[in-house]
């Protein structure tokens, strides 16, 4: 079974439980935090991954984590699950599906908006309308710059993106005038 499949299917059994207890959220933000730590903790990650230490002992860390961390009494379960099961390293992947599983279940959109200049508030705000009107979902809008784009913006939600960008349009003339 692929990584991607296996943190699929972890991450949508707990998104059911999360939705069921309204904690989306909290379980995102979670289980983000235990992964940062893990993911800056060279000790931990070695002492994780390391076949001769015993489980009572991989326990014992995740469990201070987990208290450390005050993290809810769930997602403690459910890494300390994934721990025993031999899948904590697929934890980033997870809150990564979860994540994306949650926006679903709360019709959420994640967009990004590229411009070549800073865009005003009212200009994200008509976009980000526009966009919930195509959709037919609330948008979450990430604003970026980039003056390499010359003019013009490249909008991406989820797998598709929009380019309207001026350096686009060079390089399609470009193409053009070299095929002849």
């Amino acid at each position: 079974m692929s990584t991607y499949a296996i943190a699929r299917r972890y991450a949508k059994a707990l998104i059911q439980i999360a939705v069921g207890q309204k904690s989306v959220e909290q379980y995102y933000l979670e289980l983000q935090g235990f992964s940062r730590v893990l993911e800056s903790s060279p000790e931990a990650l070695a002492l994780l991954s390391e076949p001769g230490v015993r489980i009572e002992a991989k326990r014992a860390l995740v469990k201070d984590l987990i208290v450390s961390l005050g993290i809810s009494k769930t997602i403690g379960d459910f890494i300390l699950l994934l721990l025993d099961k031999k899948r904590l390293f697929y934890l980033s992947q997870i809150t990564s599906c979860f994540r994306a599983f949650g926006d679903e279940s709360a019709g959420i959109l994640r967009s990004t908006i590229t411009s070549a200049l800073p865009l005003t508030e009212n200009q994200v705000s008509e976009m980000r309308g526009a966009l919930e009107k195509t959709t037919g979902k609330k948008i979450i809008l990430d604003v970026a710059t980039d003056p390499s784009l010359i003019g013009g913006i490249v909008t991406r939600i989820g797998d598709k993106v929009l380019d309207g960008s001026i350096r686009t349009q060079l390089t399609k003339i470009q193409d053009i005038l070299q095929k002849g």
